[in-house]
């Protein structure tokens, strides 16, 4: 069992960065791929960026890709999602994800074990 809590969500405005943090009770964090995803208000939610347990290689959505950057410290149980150059696009409800398999990079929510509940980001223009 993982527990996710994250935090970091706030508002800012265009341009601007926030950083968001994914703490996880357990002492299975490192074993686990650890994704982000967000959900705007009247949208599906959508996959943002995963990080293999390994933390290595990590793959994000090509809407966020040179903006965003994934990283896990696995010594404190938490995944981290930089966010520079935000554009109002970005507004959403972000959350972060556990997938056991923990050497696989999935943009596909369906495969990911547990979830947090969510940090609101709005990008005001």
């Amino acid at each position: 069992q993982v527990q996710l809590v994250e935090s970091g969500g706030g508002l800012v405005q265009a341009g601007g960065s926030l950083r968001l943090s994914c703490a996880a009770s357990g002492r299975t964090f490192s074993s686990y791929a650890m994704g982000w995803f967000r959900q705007a208000p009247g949208k599906e939610r959508e996959f943002v960026a995963v990080i293999s347990r390994s933390g290595a290689s990590p793959y994000y959505a090509n809407s966020v890709k040179g903006r965003f950057t994934i990283s896990r410290d696995n010594a404190r149980n938490t995944v981290y999602l930089q966010m520079n150059s935000l554009k109002p696009e970005d507004t959403a409800v972000y959350y972060c994800a556990a997938n056991s398999q923990g050497q696989r990079l999935s943009p596909q929510i369906y495969e990911y074990d547990y979830w947090g509940q969510g940090t609101q980001v709005t990008v005001d223009s």
